[in-house]
């Protein structure tokens, strides 16, 4: 059910603390936490916070220690998408500048999302307060999220006279089209329970409990075997747009490379042993 509350299109503020980092990062084990820091601002999505989410996914993906990462904002609220002032024309600049300008932060949230996506590292979104247009299409990049009963979500580009075009990229492969089209043309906001309904999330807790919730998953999924998930995440990304005979064809064969690993082995051994398995790097 739609909440009547009017959404907040976006972020309309301009980052005015650039001497603070756009991004926590925080490894934990062999998870990487991921906070969207810029709460002042309702952790949009500008130039610079893309920028360092892609540069952090690339060297999450390198480094052998992370073997899941969470993505979380500070503050309030998880992301309030595209920051609307960066988004203007600026004084003196032209409209081509201008298009040039806003195309390339298009092509680069474009490019962050894609890396979340083909990250050989498994991706959760921990999400709270608001998560709305290319906030909730972070949260859709994920593979996996987690919301407290009190966050809403929205695509509202239609609210101010746009469409959530690219937001809808990832929001319609995760749920079903009328759901997808539902949140564009209505632009309002929906609560959690129906963002579970409609799939674009795991499962909703109490707010007092996300975090547990969040670090237990995290938690369960480092202790799988990396190379495993490595190489079934990416399979799995790539069957699922094929068509039926295709998809078998291809994950008949990434199946039985994946059966032939190292790590394949020593789990197969590791159970009929009844024994806890030794995994290998990715």
């Amino acid at each position: 059910m739609a909440l009547q509350a009017q959404p907040e299109p976006g972020n309309a503020s301009a980052d005015t603390t650039p001497a603070e980092p756009f991004l926590l990062e925080d490894l934990r084990g062999n998870v990487l936490w991921l906070t969207l820091n810029r709460p002042g601002q309702r952790n949009p999505l500008s130039s610079g916070m893309i920028t360092a989410l892609r540069t952090a996914m690339a060297g999450a993906a390198d480094n052998p220690a992370v073997r899941v990462v969470v993505i979380s904002g500070a503050g309030s609220m998880f992301s309030a998408g595209h920051d609307l002032r960066e988004m203007q024309r600026q004084a003196g600049e032209s409209p081509e500048a201008h298009r040039q300008r806003v195309r390339q932060v298009l092509d680069d949230c474009a490019s962050m999302m894609l890396g979340i996506v083909h990250s050989p590292k498994a991706v959760i979104a921990r999400v709270h307060g608001t998560a709305t247009a290319a906030g909730l299409q972070l949260v859709s990049a994920c593979d996996l999220a987690i919301a407290d009963e009190q966050t809403r979500f929205c695509t509202p580009g239609v609210n101010i006279g746009a469409f959530c075009t690219t937001p809808l990229v990832g929001v319609g492969r995760n749920v079903l089209r009328k759901h997808a089209l539902e949140l564009a043309l209505t632009g309002d906001m929906f609560g959690a329970d129906d963002a579970l309904r409609f799939g674009l999330i795991n499962k909703v807790v109490v707010a007092g409990e996300l975090a547990a919730e969040v670090e237990q998953l995290a938690a369960k999924i480092a202790s799988r075997s990396a190379q495993a998930i490595r190489l079934g995440k990416e399979a799995f990304y790539r069957q699922v747009e094929m068509p039926l005979e295709e998809a078998f064809r291809y994950a008949t064969e990434a199946m039985l490379a994946g059966l032939m690993t190292a790590d394949a082995a020593e789990g197969t051994t590791a159970f009929l042993g009844k024994r806890k398995p030794v995994w290998g790097e990715a």
